[in-house]
């Protein structure tokens, strides 16, 4: 039978807690062990409406079903007071290809298996003592983003920066209501980094908002804004510069991510190997070596993060009819 899941269904099946936490650790693993087969994103850009179609998908070996997700960016959207991200999810089962589940989540199920990769990439290359946490961007992924951390770490302080101050200031009440932790708007994005031990970029920008130079010692960064060739969060310099730098899945981050600009501009060697995200869970001693360490995560969103995130949602669901 398959069942067809709206969004408000999905909410209260799937919420943002820490449960989530080792379904999508669980999925990176299978990535980094070659478990799981992933083709290359698809990726339709509309640029006259400031807008793009995705479709991801991954099989994890072994597993009875796959998803293939169609995550939507209309980046004007706020403006017209509608959210930026939309999409379904449709899962499939893996040995006859019958239609489980169709879940129409408006692009819910992407936005928190999204924050729980920030979270994930925090608890496994942060420090474990913070005070201060940096977000720049002020849409949904920077309030996701922020609780999810919160699943993680402990930080006092929150430093928000957005290019709109009135917006900034609406996201900061909001997140007040929603976490007891103080709130400071930062003026610029140097003083964010100045003050912040943990930084978590969520924007669409097209030029690096971070600086090479304002890098400190004991810092982590995760960018998660830099999901298609044009965008671009980071300094390129930052990749070379910095201890330790974490793809979720290189191959996309040659191509898409925060990596891309440092190989295009000969900072980074194309043929570099580097330790991704999903080792770094098996294997913890590959991460942050010394408290002073300079660590970058780069998350480019991978379909087994959907297909892991679909299959949680339709068990719950499964398990209620």
């Amino acid at each position: 039978m398959t069942i067809i899941l709206h969004h408000e269904q999905i909410k209260k099946l799937a919420s943002l807690n820490e449960n989530l936490i080792p379904i999508i650790e669980n999925a990176f693993v299978s990535l980094s062990e070659g478990r799981a087969t992933t083709p290359p994103i698809m990726r339709l850009d509309i640029p006259e409406f400031h807008g793009e179609a995705d479709v991801k998908t991954a099989y994890i070996k072994g597993l009875d079903s796959f998803a293939i997700k169609i995550a939507l960016g209309f980046f004007n959207n706020p403006s017209i007071g509608l959210p930026s991200s939309n999409g379904l999810m449709i899962l499939f089962d893996s040995k006859t290809g019958a239609l489980k589940a169709v879940l129409l989540d408006q692009g819910y199920l992407t936005d928190i298996r999204t924050a729980i990769a920030g979270a994930i990439a925090s608890k496994h290359l942060a420090n474990l003592e913070v005070s201060n946490v940096g977000i720049i961007g002020v849409g949904m992924q920077a309030q996701l983003q922020l609780q999810a951390l919160m699943l993680v770490r402990k930080p006092t302080n929150a430093f928000i920066w957005g290019r709109n101050k009135g917006k900034t200031s609406i996201y900061i009440d909001a997140m007040k209501n929603k976490l007891n932790i103080n709130f400071h708007q930062c003026l610029n994005i140097e003083e964010l980094c100045e003050k912040c031990e943990i930084i978590i970029t969520t924007t669409p920008s097209k030029e690096p908002l971070i600086k090479d130079e304002w890098l400190k010692k004991g810092m982590h960064i995760t960018a998660m804004g830099s999901d298609a060739e044009h965008k671009n969060e980071l300094d390129p310099r930052i990749i070379k510069s910095c201890n330790l730098y974490v793809p979720d899945k290189q191959s996309q981050t040659n191509v898409l991510g925060e990596l891309h600009h440092a190989i295009k501009k000969e900072i980074v060697d194309k043929n570099k190997k580097f330790k991704e995200l999903g080792e770094i869970i098996k294997n913890p001693n590959l991460g942050r070596q010394t408290k002073n360490d300079i660590t970058v995560c780069d998350l480019t969103g991978t379909g087994v993060q959907d297909t892991a995130i679909a299959r949680h949602t339709y068990d719950i669901a499964n398990s209620n009819i």
